[in-house]
C-alpha cells in the first residue's frame, strides 16, 4: 500500500475528481436551459465531493470534523446521483452512460463509508502522557 501524503493520493478523491470531470464533459451536451439548473447543480455535487474530501484530509486531526466531512461528502455524492436521475428521465443521457455513472458514485459512496468507519486509521493519534 503506497503511503497516502495528501488528499488527492485517496483512491476515492481520484475517482470522485475523474468522474465530477466526466459529469463536466457530459453537461455540455446539456440544453442550454438547464445551464443555471440541472447542468449547474450536478457539476456543483459532482465537485463538492472533492472539496469536501480535502477538506476532510485537513481536519483529520479532529476526529469528529474527519468525519463530518466525509459525511458531507456522502451526501453530495448521493445527490449527484439525484440529478444523474433527472439527467435520465429528461433524455440527456442514454442508459449505458447513467449507469455507468450511477455505478461510479455506487463505489465511491462505498470508500467514503468505509473512510468513516474507519476514522482512527487516518486521523492523529492523541499522544498519552
Amino acid at each position: 500500500m503506497a503511503l497516502i501524503k495528501y488528499h488527492k493520493d485517496l483512491i476515492v478523491y481520484q475517482k470522485a475528481f475523474e468522474s465530477a470531470m466526466e459529469i463536466f464533459n457530459l453537461t455540455k451536451t446539456f440544453p442550454s436551459e438547464e445551464k443555471y439548473a440541472l447542468t449547474d447543480q450536478i457539476r456543483r455535487s459532482s465537485r463538492s465531493v472533492c472539496g469536501n474530501l480535502a477538506e476532510a484530509w485537513r481536519k483529520r486531526r479532529y476526529e469528529k470534523l474527519f468525519v463530518n466531512k466525509l459525511i458531507d461528502s456522502e451526501g453530495e455524492a448521493a445527490e449527484t446521483q439525484n440529478w444523474l436521475d433527472f439527467a435520465l428521465a429528461c433524455n440527456y443521457l442514454n442508459e449505458e452512460t447513467y449507469k455507468e455513472l450511477y455505478i461510479k458514485y455506487d463505489e465511491i459512496l462505498a470508500m467514503l463509508v468505509k473512510l468513516s468507519k474507519d476514522y482512527e486509521k487516518w486521523t492523529f493519534q492523541k499522544h498519552t502522557q
